[in-house]
Protein backbone atom coordinates (compact mmCIF):
# COMPACT_ATOMS: atom_id res chain seq x y z
CA UNK A 1 0.00 0.00 0.00
CA UNK A 2 1.67 3.13 -0.81
CA UNK A 3 1.44 6.00 2.16
CA UNK A 4 -0.92 8.67 1.32
CA UNK A 5 0.54 12.49 0.31
CA UNK A 6 -1.23 14.39 2.65
CA UNK A 7 -0.26 12.15 5.84
CA UNK A 8 3.59 12.93 4.79
CA UNK A 9 2.33 16.34 4.39
CA UNK A 10 1.45 16.40 7.93
CA UNK A 11 3.86 14.95 9.31
CA UNK A 12 6.38 17.74 7.48
CA UNK A 13 4.43 20.58 8.86
CA UNK A 14 5.15 19.05 12.44
CA UNK A 15 8.55 18.79 12.11
CA UNK A 16 8.62 22.28 10.31
CA UNK A 17 6.78 23.37 13.48
CA UNK A 18 9.37 22.10 15.75
CA UNK A 19 12.31 23.18 14.09
CA UNK A 20 11.34 26.55 13.04
CA UNK A 21 8.04 27.66 15.46
CA UNK A 22 8.88 31.47 14.60
CA UNK A 23 6.51 32.29 12.07
CA UNK A 24 3.35 30.59 14.33
CA UNK A 25 4.10 33.27 17.51
CA UNK A 26 1.80 35.68 17.46
CA UNK A 27 4.22 38.48 16.59
CA UNK A 28 4.84 36.52 13.45
CA UNK A 29 5.27 38.76 10.48
CA UNK A 30 3.14 36.86 8.51
CA UNK A 31 -0.75 36.60 9.77
CA UNK A 32 -1.19 33.17 10.11
CA UNK A 33 -4.52 33.69 12.11
CA UNK A 34 -6.10 35.88 9.42
CA UNK A 35 -4.48 33.53 6.56
CA UNK A 36 -6.21 30.27 7.81
CA UNK A 37 -9.16 32.22 8.87
CA UNK A 38 -9.96 33.65 5.00
CA UNK A 39 -8.59 30.35 3.57
CA UNK A 40 -10.75 28.05 5.52
CA UNK A 41 -14.05 30.19 4.12
CA UNK A 42 -12.86 29.82 0.71
CA UNK A 43 -12.79 25.92 1.60
CA UNK A 44 -16.27 26.08 2.27
CA UNK A 45 -17.38 28.30 -0.32
CA UNK A 46 -15.90 25.97 -2.74
CA UNK A 47 -17.30 23.15 -1.59
CA UNK A 48 -20.70 25.04 -1.95
CA UNK A 49 -19.99 25.52 -5.52
CA UNK A 50 -19.20 21.65 -5.92
CA UNK A 51 -22.44 20.40 -3.97
CA UNK A 52 -24.76 18.84 -6.23
CA UNK A 53 -28.41 19.62 -4.65
CA UNK A 54 -30.13 16.85 -6.77
CA UNK A 55 -27.82 13.70 -5.35
CA UNK A 56 -28.78 15.36 -1.81
CA UNK A 57 -32.10 15.35 -2.58
CA UNK A 58 -32.19 11.56 -4.07
CA UNK A 59 -30.39 10.72 -0.78
CA UNK A 60 -33.12 11.67 1.25
CA UNK A 61 -34.98 9.17 0.88
CA UNK A 62 -33.26 6.25 2.95
CA UNK A 63 -34.04 8.19 6.45
CA UNK A 64 -33.17 4.57 8.01
CA UNK A 65 -29.73 4.87 6.60
CA UNK A 66 -29.19 8.58 7.65
CA UNK A 67 -30.38 7.93 11.04
CA UNK A 68 -28.02 5.39 11.49
CA UNK A 69 -24.91 7.15 10.22
CA UNK A 70 -25.56 10.57 11.79
CA UNK A 71 -25.92 8.37 14.70
CA UNK A 72 -22.62 6.56 14.58
CA UNK A 73 -21.14 9.58 13.89
CA UNK A 74 -22.67 12.17 16.98
CA UNK A 75 -23.85 9.87 19.32
CA UNK A 76 -22.32 6.29 19.31
CA UNK A 77 -18.66 7.88 19.21
CA UNK A 78 -19.27 10.17 21.84
CA UNK A 79 -20.94 7.59 24.19
CA UNK A 80 -17.68 5.44 23.64
CA UNK A 81 -15.15 7.68 24.89
CA UNK A 82 -17.60 8.77 27.68
CA UNK A 83 -17.70 5.75 29.22
CA UNK A 84 -13.79 5.94 29.65
CA UNK A 85 -14.40 9.02 31.46
CA UNK A 86 -14.14 7.60 35.14
CA UNK A 87 -11.12 6.49 34.56
CA UNK A 88 -8.76 8.75 33.83
CA UNK A 89 -6.83 10.70 36.20
CA UNK A 90 -4.47 13.31 36.17
CA UNK A 91 -4.37 17.26 34.30
CA UNK A 92 -2.11 15.29 31.32
CA UNK A 93 -4.73 12.19 30.77
CA UNK A 94 -7.69 14.79 31.14
CA UNK A 95 -6.18 16.52 28.32
CA UNK A 96 -5.60 13.43 25.99
CA UNK A 97 -9.07 12.26 26.96
CA UNK A 98 -10.71 15.99 25.71
CA UNK A 99 -9.00 15.23 22.44
CA UNK A 100 -10.54 11.79 22.14
CA UNK A 101 -13.92 13.21 22.71
CA UNK A 102 -12.96 16.11 20.41
CA UNK A 103 -12.44 13.52 17.60
CA UNK A 104 -15.52 11.29 18.37
CA UNK A 105 -17.84 14.90 18.64
CA UNK A 106 -16.43 15.85 14.76
CA UNK A 107 -18.46 15.08 11.74
CA UNK A 108 -17.61 12.83 9.00
CA UNK A 109 -15.45 13.29 6.25
CA UNK A 110 -16.92 13.95 2.76
CA UNK A 111 -14.42 13.38 0.17
CA UNK A 112 -12.58 10.06 1.06
CA UNK A 113 -15.41 8.99 2.60
CA UNK A 114 -17.60 9.71 -1.15
CA UNK A 115 -14.13 8.07 -2.53
CA UNK A 116 -14.30 5.05 -0.74
CA UNK A 117 -17.34 4.18 -0.93
CA UNK A 118 -17.70 4.59 -4.68
CA UNK A 119 -14.59 2.59 -4.74
CA UNK A 120 -16.43 -0.11 -2.64
CA UNK A 121 -19.58 -0.10 -4.42
CA UNK A 122 -21.59 0.89 -2.25
CA UNK A 123 -24.65 3.58 -1.86
CA UNK A 124 -22.93 6.49 -3.20
CA UNK A 125 -25.80 9.03 -3.26
CA UNK A 126 -25.95 8.01 -0.12
CA UNK A 127 -22.55 8.49 0.93
CA UNK A 128 -22.89 12.31 -0.16
CA UNK A 129 -25.92 13.65 1.60
CA UNK A 130 -24.44 11.88 4.61
CA UNK A 131 -20.89 12.89 4.74
CA UNK A 132 -22.36 16.58 3.74
CA UNK A 133 -24.87 17.00 5.99
CA UNK A 134 -22.78 15.51 8.68
CA UNK A 135 -20.86 18.75 8.64
CA UNK A 136 -23.74 21.59 8.94
CA UNK A 137 -24.80 19.01 11.80
CA UNK A 138 -21.85 19.09 13.74
CA UNK A 139 -22.00 23.05 13.97
CA UNK A 140 -24.96 22.60 16.27
CA UNK A 141 -23.67 19.27 17.90
CA UNK A 142 -19.63 19.21 18.57
CA UNK A 143 -19.99 22.14 20.63
CA UNK A 144 -22.40 21.00 22.65
CA UNK A 145 -20.72 17.58 23.29
CA UNK A 146 -17.57 19.87 24.37
CA UNK A 147 -18.89 22.60 26.81
CA UNK A 148 -19.46 20.97 29.83
CA UNK A 149 -15.59 19.57 29.84
CA UNK A 150 -13.81 22.52 28.61
CA UNK A 151 -15.58 24.48 31.69
CA UNK A 152 -14.87 21.82 34.05
CA UNK A 153 -11.09 22.44 32.49
CA UNK A 154 -11.69 25.98 34.18
CA UNK A 155 -11.84 27.35 30.11
CA UNK A 156 -13.38 30.21 29.68
CA UNK A 157 -16.40 28.78 26.94
CA UNK A 158 -18.73 31.93 25.76
CA UNK A 159 -21.14 29.21 23.49
CA UNK A 160 -22.75 31.94 21.80
CA UNK A 161 -18.99 33.49 20.24
CA UNK A 162 -18.21 29.68 19.32
CA UNK A 163 -21.75 29.48 17.44
CA UNK A 164 -21.26 32.72 15.61
CA UNK A 165 -17.38 31.82 14.84
CA UNK A 166 -18.42 28.42 13.56
CA UNK A 167 -21.57 30.23 11.38
CA UNK A 168 -19.78 32.69 9.48
CA UNK A 169 -16.66 30.66 8.74
CA UNK A 170 -18.21 27.70 7.70
CA UNK A 171 -22.54 27.95 7.26
CA UNK A 172 -22.13 31.57 5.67
CA UNK A 173 -19.57 30.97 3.00
CA UNK A 174 -21.37 27.43 2.24
CA UNK A 175 -24.29 29.06 1.78
CA UNK A 176 -22.70 31.29 -0.64
CA UNK A 177 -21.37 28.91 -2.57
CA UNK A 178 -24.59 27.18 -3.01
CA UNK A 179 -25.82 30.38 -4.10
CA UNK A 180 -23.45 30.66 -7.09
CA UNK A 181 -23.47 27.12 -7.43
CA UNK A 182 -25.67 27.96 -10.39
CA UNK A 183 -23.01 30.45 -12.26
CA UNK A 184 -19.85 28.62 -10.99
CA UNK A 185 -20.71 25.57 -10.20
CA UNK A 186 -19.21 23.91 -13.38
CA UNK A 187 -15.71 25.46 -12.84
CA UNK A 188 -15.60 24.46 -9.41
CA UNK A 189 -16.30 20.70 -10.50
CA UNK A 190 -13.50 20.97 -13.30
CA UNK A 191 -10.87 22.49 -10.92
CA UNK A 192 -11.64 20.24 -8.40
CA UNK A 193 -8.05 18.69 -8.11
CA UNK A 194 -6.56 22.24 -7.74
CA UNK A 195 -9.23 23.15 -5.04
CA UNK A 196 -7.98 19.97 -2.79
CA UNK A 197 -4.57 21.33 -3.41
CA UNK A 198 -5.87 24.70 -1.79
CA UNK A 199 -8.01 23.00 1.05
CA UNK A 200 -5.13 20.59 1.99
CA UNK A 201 -2.51 23.45 2.06
CA UNK A 202 -4.75 25.55 4.48
CA UNK A 203 -5.10 22.37 6.67
CA UNK A 204 -1.35 22.27 6.57
CA UNK A 205 -1.17 25.54 7.60
CA UNK A 206 -3.29 25.34 10.62
CA UNK A 207 -1.63 22.60 11.61
CA UNK A 208 1.85 23.95 11.77
CA UNK A 209 0.67 26.86 13.65
CA UNK A 210 -1.02 24.77 16.23
CA UNK A 211 1.86 22.66 16.60
CA UNK A 212 4.73 25.44 16.58
CA UNK A 213 2.18 27.28 19.73
CA UNK A 214 2.28 23.76 22.21
CA UNK A 215 5.90 23.18 20.95
CA UNK A 216 6.93 26.93 21.99
CA UNK A 217 5.06 26.80 25.07
CA UNK A 218 6.07 23.19 25.71
CA UNK A 219 2.91 21.05 26.21
CA UNK A 220 4.31 17.73 25.05
CA UNK A 221 7.22 17.90 27.08
CA UNK A 222 5.82 15.68 29.87
CA UNK A 223 4.22 13.23 26.90
CA UNK A 224 6.38 10.30 26.62
CA UNK A 225 6.58 8.21 23.26
CA UNK A 226 4.78 4.89 25.39
CA UNK A 227 2.14 7.81 26.06
CA UNK A 228 2.14 8.14 21.70
CA UNK A 229 2.12 4.67 21.36
CA UNK A 230 -1.24 4.19 24.00
CA UNK A 231 -2.54 7.20 21.96
CA UNK A 232 -2.18 4.82 18.21
CA UNK A 233 -3.45 2.05 19.97
CA UNK A 234 -6.87 3.87 21.35
CA UNK A 235 -7.45 5.35 18.01
CA UNK A 236 -6.82 2.14 16.15
CA UNK A 237 -9.89 0.74 19.10
CA UNK A 238 -12.25 3.32 18.70
CA UNK A 239 -12.13 3.07 15.11
CA UNK A 240 -12.37 -0.60 14.49
CA UNK A 241 -15.47 -0.77 17.76
CA UNK A 242 -17.47 1.85 15.61
CA UNK A 243 -16.78 0.09 12.19
CA UNK A 244 -17.70 -2.91 13.41
CA UNK A 245 -20.64 -2.10 15.60
CA UNK A 246 -21.99 0.00 13.10
CA UNK A 247 -21.62 -3.01 10.50
CA UNK A 248 -23.86 -5.25 13.36
CA UNK A 249 -26.85 -2.80 13.25
CA UNK A 250 -26.69 -2.39 10.19
CA UNK A 251 -27.26 -6.10 9.41
CA UNK A 252 -29.87 -6.70 12.38
CA UNK A 253 -31.47 -3.65 10.29
CA UNK A 254 -31.69 -5.53 7.08
CA UNK A 255 -29.23 -3.35 5.05
CA UNK A 256 -28.35 -4.54 1.89
CA UNK A 257 -24.87 -4.90 0.87
CA UNK A 258 -24.17 -1.43 -0.70
CA UNK A 259 -26.11 0.55 2.07
CA UNK A 260 -23.81 -1.34 4.84
CA UNK A 261 -20.73 -0.41 2.82
CA UNK A 262 -22.03 3.18 2.49
CA UNK A 263 -23.27 3.91 6.43
CA UNK A 264 -20.07 1.78 7.83
CA UNK A 265 -17.51 4.43 5.81
CA UNK A 266 -19.65 7.30 6.62
CA UNK A 267 -20.13 6.77 10.13
CA UNK A 268 -16.60 5.48 11.22
CA UNK A 269 -14.90 8.53 9.52
CA UNK A 270 -14.01 11.65 11.26
CA UNK A 271 -13.17 15.46 9.56
CA UNK A 272 -10.12 16.51 9.78
CA UNK A 273 -11.34 19.77 7.47
CA UNK A 274 -13.81 20.68 10.52
CA UNK A 275 -11.33 19.43 13.07
CA UNK A 276 -8.94 22.30 12.51
CA UNK A 277 -12.03 24.70 12.04
CA UNK A 278 -13.27 23.75 15.26
CA UNK A 279 -10.20 23.40 16.92
CA UNK A 280 -9.98 27.04 16.53
CA UNK A 281 -13.24 28.02 17.70
CA UNK A 282 -13.49 25.85 20.86
CA UNK A 283 -10.10 26.18 22.45
CA UNK A 284 -8.84 29.23 20.98
CA UNK A 285 -5.31 30.45 21.87
CA UNK A 286 -4.73 27.70 24.26
CA UNK A 287 -0.78 25.91 23.80
CA UNK A 288 -2.72 22.46 23.97
CA UNK A 289 -4.18 22.79 21.01
CA UNK A 290 -1.15 20.71 19.39
CA UNK A 291 -1.92 17.67 21.48
CA UNK A 292 -6.14 18.22 21.31
CA UNK A 293 -5.31 17.52 17.12
CA UNK A 294 -2.72 14.88 17.59
CA UNK A 295 -5.36 11.74 18.05
CA UNK A 296 -7.22 13.36 15.04
CA UNK A 297 -4.64 13.15 12.84
CA UNK A 298 -3.67 9.76 13.74
CA UNK A 299 -7.18 8.83 13.19
CA UNK A 300 -7.52 10.21 9.63
CA UNK A 301 -3.91 8.84 8.45
CA UNK A 302 -5.21 5.19 9.82
CA UNK A 303 -9.00 5.67 8.59
CA UNK A 304 -7.55 6.67 4.71
CA UNK A 305 -4.91 3.08 5.43
CA UNK A 306 -7.77 0.47 6.77
CA UNK A 307 -11.03 1.59 4.33
CA UNK A 308 -8.74 1.91 1.65
CA UNK A 309 -7.43 -1.26 2.29
CA UNK A 310 -11.01 -2.67 3.09
CA UNK A 311 -12.47 -0.59 0.23
CA UNK A 312 -9.81 -2.21 -2.22
CA UNK A 313 -11.33 -5.55 -0.72
CA UNK A 314 -14.88 -5.32 -1.33
CA UNK A 315 -14.55 -3.94 -4.87
CA UNK A 316 -13.57 -7.80 -5.88
CA UNK A 317 -16.22 -9.13 -4.52
CA UNK A 318 -18.95 -10.54 -7.03
CA UNK A 319 -21.77 -8.76 -7.80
Amino acid sequence: MKIDRFVIAIIVSILLAYFFPQLGRSDSPIPLDTVSSVGISLIFMFYGLKLSTEELAYGLRNWKFHLLAQGSTFVLFPLMVLAMHPFVAGEKHETIWLAFLFLAALPSTVTSSVVMVSLARGNVPAAIFNASISGIIGIAITPLWMAPFLSEQHTSVDTGEIYLSLLTEILLPLVIGLSLRRWLGHFARRHSKQFSIFDKSIILLVIYKSFAHSFEEQVFSNIAWSDIVVIMALVLLLFFAVYSLTGLIARYLHFDTADRIAVQFCGSKKSLIHGTVFSKALFQQSSAIGLILLPLMMFHALQILIVSIIATELSKRDS
